[in-house]
C-alpha cells in the first residue's frame, strides 16, 4: 500500500542555505528518501551528502497540501 511522506531539509546552494519540504508517495520510507535525493540532486545538481533531511514523517491523505500529490491519491 502507498504511503505519503512529507521530508523537511535543506542543502547548500552557492553562499545561501535551501530550505525544503517535499510530499511524495512511496511504499516505503526508505524509497521516499531516495526519490527526493534523486529530485534534489537532478533538478539542483546537488551532491547526495550535500542533503540535509531534518524530519520524514508519514502524513494523512487529508494533511496532504501538494496538488500533484493529491491527484496521485485520487486516481
Amino acid at each position: 500500500m502507498k504511503k505519503v511522506y512529507r521530508i523537511r531539509g535543506w542543502f547548500k546552494q552557492g553562499l545561501w542555505k535551501q530550505v525544503f519540504t517535499k510530499e511524495l508517495v512511496a511504499l516505503s520510507e526508505r524509497q521516499a528518501l531516495e526519490r527526493l535525493l534523486s529530485d534534489v540532486g537532478s533538478k539542483h545538481k546537488v551532491k547526495r551528502n550535500m542533503v540535509r533531511i531534518e524530519e520524514i514523517r508519514e502524513i494523512r491523505p487529508e494533511e496532504v497540501k501538494d496538488p500533484r500529490v493529491l491527484r496521485m491519491l485520487e486516481a
